[in-house]
């Protein structure tokens, strides 16, 4: 069974028409199940945990400002719709929650609060400052060193994947987007990990975005990562992170295979 465990609908409305453009791509790649989601960052109910984001610097607070926040409901409505469709493939329906340990109060309100298929709990920033965009660099990397910023990561990981919210941990190693390395032998994190996504009964991403989107030559997540993982018997999500129809499926069947 083929499957892209992270799709967004992020560029285009929450409308049937556009996400019939993913159903139709993913049929095309031959795929059984697509996993449809969006940030939360694009939802009005969660629009407080990024506040401190906002805050933490102008480029940030540029970024997310320029976004048109719908409510949840909008959402909602639009599952309900696809659901009641039939369809050449199973499409199945979460979030990408954009984690930071001080939101877990919001985030149990929230994500209760609604039967989704999936959850997937992502990390994008590090206390305050987003590692993944163009202004990144400047406002963290060029001013932390990157063993600090590697070692806050992963303690916020063995945090979020505790808190039992997720089903699934979004692209567990794309702090590499930038060829940063982190200086220091991650083995033991990695164990820990694996041991902590296998007691919280976890998938964690074999994720390509990084490879297509950002040019790293890994096509999914890191070779000893992912040999760690599939040892101590965690189970693995293939994901292509698509943010447009034509994204749909890259490389999963190649990371399927391997």
């Amino acid at each position: 069974m083929l499957i892209d465990g992270h799709i967004h609908l992020e560029n285009g409305p929450l409308s049937v028409a556009y996400v019939m453009r993913f159903v139709e791509a993913g049929v095309k790649k031959g795929l059984d199940v697509l996993q449809i989601l969006d940030h939360t960052h694009r939802f009005i109910e969660f629009a407080p945990m990024y506040e401190s984001l906002k805050k933490a610097s102008h480029y940030q607070k540029e970024w997310f400002d320029k976004k048109q926040l719908q409510p949840l409901a909008d959402y909602h409505r639009l599952i309900a719709e696809m659901k009641r469709m039939d369809l050449p493939l199973q499409l199945k329906w979460g979030l990408e929650v954009c984690y930071t340990p001080e939101a877990k109060p919001l985030l149990r309100e929230l994500l209760t609060a609604y039967p989704y298929d999936f959850i997937i709990g992502s990390i994008h920033s590090i206390d305050g400052l987003l590692y993944d965009m163009p202004f990144s660099k400047e406002i963290l990397w060029e001013k932390q060193s990157a063993a600090s910023i590697y070692r806050r990561y992963y303690e916020i990981m063995e945090d979020m994947i505790a808190s039992d919210l997720f089903t699934q941990i979004g692209h567990p190693d794309q702090l590499k987007l930038f060829g940063y390395e982190p200086g220091y032998d991650l083995t033991a994190t990695y164990e820990r990990i694996a041991e902590a996504a296998f007691v919280h009964n976890v998938f964690m991403e074999n994720n390509t975005g990084i490879h297509y989107r950002y040019h790293h030559p890994d096509i999914g997540t890191n070779s000893q990562f992912l040999s760690i993982l599939k040892k101590h018997g965690v189970k693995i999500m293939t994901a292509s992170d698509a943010h447009v129809p034509e994204h749909v499926g890259m490389l999963i069947r190649e990371i399927s295979e391997s």
